[in-house]
């Protein structure tokens, strides 16, 4: 599946940082719907690439999903479906780790240690809270309290490196004032947690709906990964553009179209396509037919791979049941040592 841009990551974020603590990537997606382009640009497509490049944890945010998805049947076909979708493109679960959440019951007892260390006017500056409730979506406390549990699912394995999209950027931010608070607070002179990095690929940060707003499954204007036929034509075509004539030049960097063929397209396949916006005489009917093409091609293999994995679900869930008690294991060593800084004790 070529790509638009390969993911370069500073070589210095995968060593050993000032204060040793070893690199690992960590990152998490919610599985709350069918996942889409957004989903793919903005954060499997780094996580397929780093996985494999340094001791990574990947998992499945179901815990973070009931603060929006309150259907049991949903969940666990969705969570299933992630884990499908990740295998089908391209993640080797002998090369890095993924599991569920709730496959690591480590992560809730450390957010709570860390509701105790942050201010509530920290959680009501959140800006992706705000965006959430001003989309319609109840504002429940884990909503607020989202950036909390997402400190602690990095920070419970010693995360270093955090590929984000950039609506997640002040979490992260969030997470590295808990990584520091704590340290400074119970540990000063032997930090348990490493400060995180934050990882954007910028020039696919925000990926856009057919509506020209950000992809989301909030906004109902999503592409899927896997979509495919009748019903991916149906959506391609739909996408909002503006009402310059066939014959009129055209600006690509105005049209959301493009902005989604750039995703695509090779250098010279996208420069192409731009010299015609230009030159007049070519439609933005023309352009949805050739993303039409460039999603099909690009997909084509890891659609016939996931047809393959569906047929195994029993291989799918002996992925996610190692990979949860590998999860487990490294964040343990965390918690031993987060109790014995804060004099939790333990009986068991």
């Amino acid at each position: 599946m070529p790509t638009s841009s390969k993911i370069i990551v500073n070589p210095s974020l995968l060593k050993p940082n000032a204060s040793g603590f070893n690199p690992i990537v960590v990152s998490g997606i919610q599985p709350s719907g069918t996942l889409h382009l957004g989903n793919y640009f903005g954060a499997i497509r780094q996580h397929v690439e780093l996985h494999a490049a340094v001791q990574s944890y990947f998992f499945i945010v179901n815990y973070h999903a009931l603060t929006t998805l309150n259907d049991a049947k949903a969940l666990r076909d969705y969570s299933v479906d992630v884990a499908l979708d990740y295998l089908a493109l391209g993640f080797d679960p002998s090369k890095s780790h993924l599991f569920l959440q709730s496959d690591v019951p480590q992560v809730t007892e450390l957010s709570w240690i860390f509701y105790t260390l942050t201010p509530v006017s920290q959680l009501e500056k959140g800006v992706s809270f705000k965006d959430k409730v001003a989309q319609g979506l109840t504002a429940n406390a884990g909503l607020f309290n989202y950036p909390i549990l997402q400190a602690a699912d990095i920070l419970v394995y010693g995360g270093t490196l955090v590929p984000v999209g950039a609506d997640q950027k002040q979490n992260v931010e969030i997470c590295r004032d808990l990584a520091m608070r704590f340290n400074e607070r119970f540990c000063p002179d032997s930090p348990v947690f490493p400060i995180p990095e934050p990882y954007i690929l910028e020039d696919v940060a925000v990926v856009p709906g057919v509506d020209g707003r950000k992809m989301s499954k909030s906004y109902n204007n999503t592409i899927g990964i896997f979509d495919e036929g009748k019903e991916l034509k149906r959506k391609v075509m739909s996408i909002v553009t503006d009402s310059t004539a066939l014959e009129d030049p055209k600006d690509p960097e105005t049209c959301n179209v493009f902005s989604l063929i750039r995703l695509f397209a090779s250098d010279e396949k996208r420069n192409e396509i731009a010299a015609a916006y230009r030159a007049g005489g070519y439609g933005y009917g023309h352009a949805k037919k050739e993303l039409l093409g460039l999603i099909t091609d690009h997909f084509a293999e890891a659609r016939e791979k996931r047809l393959e994995l569906a047929q195994n679900k029993d291989y799918v869930m002996d992925v996610l049941r190692e990979g949860g008690r590998n999860g487990r294991a490294q964040a343990e060593l965390f918690m031993e040592r987060v109790r014995a800084a804060t004099g939790l004790i333990t009986t068991y």
